[in-house]
């Protein structure tokens, strides 16, 4: 992985390396575990899934080898290989220390293309013993993904391997970075009129990612004397002896510059892959117009957007980072390129696959883009132009778009040993490999960094409070405020070994200059509930609840989060002094379960005890349309231990009585009930009762009662090893959010970060309430 890889610095905001090494070291150490996909629970599966039921897939596969993709997990599975000589931009770490990019980098296989795969450190720098462990491992994967090996010996490598083995192998540093930079190049010189048979182009930068973005534009159609590539010593020329090998020989061209200021002047293109400043101005203002640079170098870029738009009005520029338009990050590609390759079990990635990922990509970017997209900036609606011309990484188009490309390629260069008849149904199986809500959390979080608020952490002398701040603070959502003393929160920040507290707030509710006004607007509140002013006075000094949600009632603060020291209906019962329902709404909690790929809400997990049949059918309704804000179409499950009027007891009429409330209502979504869990979520089951109004498995599962959800969410979370998100709190008239006792700082972050683009939400619930009025 180079420096201008996916997982480069910047790349979700700033973190710390004790988070880091926190969230490695976290219950079970690492990133992967190896989960089963068949049942072991009896010795009758014992014996079906290995000895003597797995001789049978065995002697099938020793007859046919192709078997191995019916009967094993090879079709899916990809080995991240590694020796570690070019970890991140840190230099040789070894094979052992690259383990944890390795893991990293298989942990986003699955995560975007559903990909299995397995780290694999390789411990020798000699070529010949890593061509030849690596060679040997070709009955097992159905891919190789070289990583981190450095240059010239991973040409070497990736070279000799392709030609022993009859599985892709690809070294995503050369031509991953090369394929994202040719899908930018694509739209950025359609958008300035020009064409790849006319451009000239400069690449600073003479390592894996540099050699490869030279072979691939000029596999496109670039011409070999209109490239200039460059390195340390200044242009590669052809007759020039120093400093070279024979891959930057391959691109040597006969011309008179001799540095990169000279290669520079009237370029078209100029594409960075070297060092922070390797592009001065004065080079910027001699290219020709309208220049295009991609200044990929990472953390800091060749040359920063406003520093090349101070010099030219006209540059179209990508960088490597995510807080700039245009990123080119690795992970727009080699998913979905590994997907699309092994979907047709193709025999090699060839250039015909790369060239086709990279205009399906540039393709993407014309298309229009998805609300839930565009919600993460500004909610400027994205448009085809100079600041966006490459997809955003979370775009959850990018898994039907590339990988049918890809497929498409490998099909009609005839490196495809199991075609594709339907492009289409394919199309439609990849959209159901992913859930899209996955990608919904890191949408939010864009969103509101691109609208930062101001969030009130209640319990600010706790360790994972101030944590969450300093981490809202770093990553640009906002600005934190932390509740509390300020010497209890100097010294425990001490005893963290951290130090600066600069962007960040600490209000000490007993010395508030707000405490007055808080007061009185606590007692206007509850002078009729039984509260004296010197009650609500009392409340205001010392609970930090109240004083917290007095901030965000009053507008000094947008959202709220507490939880971690006090029990979840304590917490809410002191919001609920300060806070109201929003009108019409019904209070509840709902929680998101992600597992598998698939994503489930659960409702209500922690209010309602026993809610009627109007309570639930409203709660209904109000977790349908919060599931539609989140970009996802809701199939409601009322759930009961009774399915369809078996067995016919009375106590599953409460929920038929909800659906007959719900068609009343009219309601615009699917919805069916009573029935169990297992019927709403397995589609098999679901088939015996053609008559249920769902057309697919529910992902959203409304609870008969507190007692079931709660039990139900917290033994998932326990046992299911999928992620929970929540309980989010819903209908309050104020962005409130409380955690669990045991969340972790990245829990709190979460939370707040729906909080706060809750807050986002405020002015329509501000118009609600005025209409209530």
């Amino acid at each position: 992985m180079s420096a201008w890889d996916e997982g480069a610095p910047n790349a979700g905001g700033p973190v710390t390396s004790e988070e880091a090494l926190e969230v490695h070291a976290r219950g079970r150490p690492g990133k992967i575990e190896i989960t089963p996909t068949k049942p072991l629970a009896t010795q009758r599966d014992l014996s079906l899934v290995y000895s003597p039921g797995v001789a049978a897939p065995c002697l099938a596969i020793a007859k046919d080898p192709a078997k191995a993709y019916d009967y094993t997990a090879k079709g899916n599975l990809v080995a991240v290989i590694s020796n570690g000589t070019a970890v991140l931009g840190l230099g040789n770490l070894g094979a052992l220390g690259s383990k944890p990019v390795m893991e990293g980098k298989a942990v986003l296989f699955k995560r975007f293309a559903d990909i299995d795969s397995i780290d694999l450190e390789i411990d020798t720098t000699d070529v010949d013993a890593f061509v030849q462990c690596v060679s040997l491992l070709g009955p097992t994967f159905g891919g190789i993904n070289l990583e981190d090996i450095k240059a010239p010996e991973c040409f070497v490598i990736e070279q000799r391997l392709r030609e022993l083995m009859d599985i892709p192998v690809f070294h995503d540093d050369q031509h991953g970075t090369a394929i994202i930079a040719a899908a930018g190049l694509i739209n950025a010189l359609d958008l300035t009129g020009r064409s790849l048979r006319d451009v000239r182009i400069v690449i600073n930068g003479a390592g894996a990612a540099g050699v490869a973005c030279a072979e691939l534009i000029k596999a496109m159609g670039v011409p070999h004397d209109h490239v200039i590539l460059c390195d340390t010593q200044g242009v590669i020329w052809r007759g020039r002896t120093t400093g070279m090998n024979q891959w930057k020989s391959a691109h040597a061209v006969d011309t008179d510059a001799r540095t990169l200021a000279d290669a520079m002047r009237g370029a078209d293109v100029a594409f960075g892959l070297s060092v922070k400043g390797a592009f001065t101005a004065e080079m910027l203002a001699s290219m020709a117009k309208n220049p295009i640079v991609f200044a990929m170098a990472n953390p800091d870029p060749e040359i920063t957007p406003e520093e090349a738009r101070e010099v030219r009005k006209d540059v179209i520029i990508a960088t490597g980072r995510s807080d700039y338009p245009n990123q080119i990050n690795n992970v727009l590609g080699f998913p979905y390129i590994f997907r699309g390759a092994l979907d047709v079990r193709a025999s090699t990635i060839n250039d015909s696959m790369k060239i086709a990922a990279a205009y399906a990509i540039a393709a993407l970017a014309r298309e229009d883009v998805p609300d839930e997209v565009t919600a993460a900036y500004r909610g400027r609606r994205l448009r085809y132009g100079p600041d966006y011309f490459i997809p955003t990484p979370f775009d959850p188009r990018l898994i039907t778009h590339v990988p049918p490309a890809v497929a498409k390629a490998a099909m009609e260069s005839g490196v495809a040993r199991r075609p594709i008849l339907d492009l289409e149904r394919y199309r439609a199986q990849l959209r159901s490999r992913l859930d899209p809500t996955a990608s919904r959390m890191q949408l939010v979080i864009d969103r509101v960094r691109a609208q930062p608020k101001r969030v009130v952490f209640a319990e600010g002398e706790e360790e994972k409070a101030i944590r969450a701040a300093l981490a809202w603070r770093d990553q640009g959502l906002g600005t934190p405020i932390l509740v509390g003393r300020e010497d209890r929160i100097a010294a425990t920040l001490q005893n963290m070994g951290l130090r600066g507290l600069d962007g960040v707030e600490i209000h000490n509710a007993r010395l508030s200059e707000h405490n007055r006004a808080y007061a009185e607007f606590l007692y206007r509140r509850q002078q009729r509930n039984g509260l004296l002013f010197r009650d609500c006075q009392r409340l205001v000094n010392q609970d930090r609840n109240v004083f917290a949600a007095c901030m965000v009632a009053n507008g000094q603060a947008d959202a709220m989060v507490t939880g971690l020291t006090r029990n979840y209906h304590d917490c809410l019962q002191d919001v609920l002094r300060v806070i109201d329902p929003r009108p019409g709404h019904r209070i509840f909690g709902l929680t998101i379960m992600v597992a598998r790929g698939r994503t489930v809400f659960i409702a209500d997990t922690n209010v309602h005890e026993l809610p009627d049949t109007k309570t639930l059918a409203d709660i209904t309704i109000q977790t349908a349309r919060a599931v539609q804000r989140m970009g996802v179409t809701p199939r409601v499950a009322l759930l009961s231990f009774a399915t369809f009027g078996n067995p016919p007891v009375s106590k599953a009429a409460r929920i038929r009585e909800v659906v007959m409330e719900l068609d009343r209502r009219q309601v615009d979504f699917e919805y069916d009930g009573e029935m169990g869990a297992d019927v709403a979520l397995d589609p098999d089951l679901l088939a015996l009762y053609p008559f249920c109004r769902l057309k697919g498995p529910a992902n959203v599962l409304i609870m008969p009662a507190l007692h079931s959800a709660n039990i139900g969410y917290k033994l998932l979370k326990q046992l299911g090893g999928g992620t929970v998100i929540g309980p989010l709190l819903e209908g309050l008239s104020h962005p409130v959010q409380i955690v669990p006792m045991n969340a972790t700082v990245s829990d709190i972050l979460n939370i707040a970060a729906m909080a706060a683009h809750d807050a986002i939400r405020e002015p329509e619930l501000v118009a609600a309430r005025a209409a209530a009025e």
